[in-house]
């Protein structure tokens, strides 16, 4: 079982939507891409680099991660960090 998959329950309990069916549409839009390399950013865990790397590569403006040390982290160059929680306070909030 993946993140999202242990995640999403807890922010879409109100919806009709299974699990199963969000991550099958988050898939449907994502893409393949290959990270270029980063310099090493954190040390207690350099898997984490991988997740950075594929943000910088992707151009992305956002990671949502459940990861403490991402999101200690708070921002990586222009890439915000946050928790699913405090995304979806912020899309509720906008």
């Amino acid at each position: 079982m993946c993140s999202a998959e242990r995640n999403l329950p807890f922010a879409y309990k109100k919806t009709n939507t299974t699990v199963a069916e969000l991550v099958f549409g988050y898939a449907s839009l994502a893409k393949t891409i290959k990270p270029k390399k980063i310099e090493s950013v954190i040390v207690d865990d350099p898997d984490d680099d991988k997740v950075l790397a594929c943000a910088k590569t992707a151009q992305a403006s956002a990671i949502v991660s459940g990861d403490s040390h991402l999101l200690r982290l708070k921002k990586y160059q222009n890439i915000e960090i946050y928790s699913v929680h405090d995304i979806l306070e912020k899309i509720k909030a906008s």
